[in-house]
């Protein structure tokens, strides 16, 4: 049976799933010209109730109803094998404690969690599962003893075997965004015929010439006509719409609200409006004159030119991080306006899809520091603001491209 005459679902295990970034990029794969997804979510866990709630919101009725989103620890999870069936589990471990914007703490506890991913998978054997984080989890213990797990004969992962390990781009798959992660896919020994597994070829290059459309790479793609063109210059209001109420977990959350709600702005100060109409097209800190800056920014001549930046009209935008909304943590002004990039805009940079075909995608608010989309992990998708160092979403045009290389598994 080909991927294309399948009919049965394939059913996906998201853990660490955030809102649902890495579920939604599954489920925006198609197949030829199929207008369905081949993908169903059948469980997914989550500590934050926020981000829980969000991924309930836009999951729980196809993997059978809430009692299948598990907003809990993920030790405190123990999956049924015989209820909980899936070919494929997904996630990306928390990265804290890998992530360069971090202490890069090789003692925070939080980076042993894969080994908890690793129970799960034992208990449900899929036929793949991937892992996704930030680029230097590559080079941490942890993954050697990850690897280690597949190749040592009483490892807890023998039964696998990891047929790749490298860091992509996501600009590369065309995404306006550069952003690079760890993408580790592992296959089961007995399926012998997925062990040749390959990531896609890129379908974008930074220096692409595209002059012959066909013939190579497209050029990556720019986030002002892929985002900004399409976005309201002015923001009419601070604030979510209020008087909305939900509480798909039990717990009664702000929300429902749609993505485009998500276009509100911020109250800066006098002083952030000065600096925000004294920096150019492509500026940063080193534009402002002496009476807007600051002494540390006019002692470090050096270092990162991103602070207190605008992001390039004609290049794709910087990492959105957890706080991309504050532009003296990066390159977050929007191109032109005089403003910080909002909440919706940082939505369509990771992927996540707005308002279109009449299918409102949904999300919820805590308060504005947890805001969790689709609806964005999207943003690690999307599981927007739970605290993390940044957003732990992998983008879902670029999962759309990593699944086009994997579509024997779907035999």
């Amino acid at each position: 049976m080909t991927a294309t005459e399948r009919t049965a679902p394939i059913n996906i295990v998201d853990l660490f799933a955030g809102c649902g970034g890495f579920t939604q990029g599954f489920h925006e794969f198609r197949v030829g010209r199929a207008d369905t997804s081949l993908f169903r979510t059948v469980a997914a866990v989550e500590h934050d109730i926020a981000a829980a709630s969000t991924y309930a919101l836009n999951f729980a009725g196809e993997a059978g109803g809430v009692d299948h989103i598990h907003a809990k620890d993920i030790e405190d999870w123990e999956p049924d094998a015989q209820e909980v069936q899936a070919e494929v589990v997904l996630g990306g471990p928390p990265c804290q404690g890998f992530s360069g914007l971090g202490k890069e703490d090789k003692s925070d506890p939080r980076n042993k969690l894969w080994r908890e991913y690793a129970r799960v998978v034992n208990k449900i054997k899929p036929k793949l599962f991937i892992i996704e984080n930030v680029d230097r989890f590559l080079r941490s213990p942890e993954f050697a003893l990850l690897h280690a797990a597949t190749e040592k004969p009483d490892g807890m992962l023998r039964d696998y075997v990891l047929v790749r390990h490298s860091v992509l781009n996501a600009a590369d798959y065309g995404v306006p965004q550069a952003r690079r992660r760890a993408i580790v896919v592992a296959v089961r020994r007995d399926l012998k015929h997925l062990a040749h597994l390959d990531y896609p070829e890129p379908t974008h290059a930074k220096n692409a010439e595209g002059f012959l459309p066909g013939a190579g790479p497209e050029k990556w793609a720019a986030v002002g006509p892929t985002v900004f063109q399409h976005t309201p210059t002015d923001t009419l209001t601070t604030e979510l719409p209020e008087g909305k109420i939900c509480e798909p977990l039990g717990k009664i959350l702000p929300g429902e609200f749609l993505t485009t709600d998500l276009h509100f702005g911020r109250n800066p100060t006098d002083l952030s409006k000065q600096r925000y109409r004294a920096i150019p097209e492509g500026g940063n800190r080193h534009d402002l004159p002496p009476e807007l800056s600051t002494e540390k920014w006019m002692a470090h001549k050096t270092g990162s030119h991103d602070v207190m930046g605008r992001m390039y009209w004609d290049r794709p935008a910087v990492t959105i991080r957890t706080e991309f909304y504050k532009p003296e943590k990066g390159r977050y002004l929007h191109p032109r306006a005089h403003r910080p990039i909002t909440h919706y805009e940082a939505a369509l940079i990771q992927g996540f899809p707005a308002r279109s075909s009449g299918a409102a995608v949904r999300s919820r608010s805590a308060d504005r520091s947890e805001m969790q989309f689709p609806s964005v992990s999207l943003g690690h998708w999307p599981e927007w603001f739970t605290q993390r160092s940044e957003v732990e979403t992998v983008p879902f045009r670029f999962v759309e491209d990593l699944l086009a290389a994997y579509r024997c598994c779907l035999k």
